[in-house]
């Protein structure tokens, strides 16, 4: 029964929240004057609850509760829905809009979770007391320069950017011949020679770890870095071809036509034609190819030695044997740095669709 108080505790809140809020709505009749009621009223509350964090929850419930009031209260709920939609319809759209919602918040929780996790001044996976109450005692970047001076760490971030530039170099070269190959209509077997490419993609990676070892080990591959390169060049071609494949679905043939009709030979063609039209799908292929390298971990177990250990392996390291606080700070940098390349690969998308005349410029 005691393990039910903190829902019991929540929903009572919310339903006293939702009461407050159409009892302030109803007096004040100002959406403004009410909001500041409401947020008042939940700072004071959560306040004397559980102190800084309790009233920053409550200031943001009541700001909530008031906005979903109003948003009844004055019809907005129709705005963008036609106005011949039935009740239930108009139920279900909200309804999916919450759902979609609910799973962008589930997905997202745990990355959001560990950045302010990355400024513990303790060595705990957990939040202190301190860092609740927003005492900036509870607050360090310690984790933050043990990444940047220590020598394990130092090194594996080196075999990192040693290993994914050459493996993302060698993706992109053969993914991209490999994708405009394949888009040619007189190419026999297309599909077959397709799913062979992508196969990497789709199977489990433990598979084509334990394949990758023991084929390395006999032709003398494994435990170097030319093996680990190949190794990630692999895993990083599907994701290659996929991206330059799609970006070649909108390409005008007849540009290359024209341009050998003109007497440019292939290689001139390709560098000077169809290269610059297809560029965003391969930059977007090479960043998908040097993410996957970079954040690999199962293959360089099996075919990398000790001189290879990458971040992902110093972090899985960290996670078995010292449960060292510093892979919350490497996680964080992670989470920015691939935040950066999908907004890259977003403009680089629309870029692509203006070329193509998919949308306006």
């Amino acid at each position: 029964m005691t393990q039910n108080i903190p829902l019991i505790g929540v929903i009572g809140g919310m339903a006293l929240g939702a009461v407050a809020a159409f009892a302030i709505v109803k007096i004040a009749k100002s959406r403004r004057i009410s909001q500041f009621g409401m947020v008042a009223l939940g700072l004071i509350v959560g306040y004397l609850q559980a102190r800084i964090s309790g009233a920053i929850i409550g200031a943001i419930f009541g700001w909530v509760f008031t906005w979903f009031v109003f948003w009844l209260a004055t019809g907005k709920y129709r705005r963008r829905l036609p106005s011949y939609a039935t009740p239930g319809q108009v139920l279900w759209h909200h309804t999916f809009v919450v759902i979609c919602w609910a799973i962008f918040i589930f997905l997202i929780t745990p990355i959001i979770v560990v950045m302010p996790l990355s400024f513990n001044a303790e060595n705990f996976f957990t939040f202190t007391p301190a860092m609740l109450n927003f005492d900036p005692a509870g607050y360090s970047l310690k984790h933050y320069e043990d990444f940047f001076t220590n020598s394990d760490w130092q090194g594996a971030i080196k075999n990192s950017f040693a290993i994914a530039p050459v493996a993302t170099l060698l993706s992109v070269s053969l993914g991209t011949l490999a994708a405009i190959g394949l888009s040619q209509p007189f190419v026999p077997f297309r599909r077959a020679i397709m799913a062979i490419l992508i196969s990497p993609m789709i199977m489990p990676l433990i598979i084509s770890a334990a394949g990758m070892y023991f084929f390395y080990s006999r032709v003398g591959l494994q435990g170097t870095y030319l093996g680990v390169v190949l190794a990630h060049a692999a895993l990083g071609i599907p994701f290659v071809i996929i991206t330059v494949t799609a970006t070649l679905v909108g390409f005008d043939h007849s540009l290359t036509r024209a341009s050998a009709s003109l007497g440019a030979n292939p290689v001139k063609t390709f560098f000077r034609v169809q290269m610059p039209l297809i560029l965003p799908g391969v930059i977007a292929g090479g960043l998908f190819a040097f993410i996957t390298s970079f954040d690999e971990v199962v293959v360089v177990l099996f075919v990398g030695s000790a001189g290879q250990k990458t971040l992902p392996w110093q972090m899985f390291t960290g996670l078995r044997e010292q449960i060292s606080p510093t892979i919350l700070a490497v996680a964080t940098i992670l989470v920015v740095l691939s935040i950066l390349m999908l907004t890259t690969l977003e403009m680089l998308r629309r870029r692509s669709e203006r070329l193509r005349g998919i949308s306006p410029g």
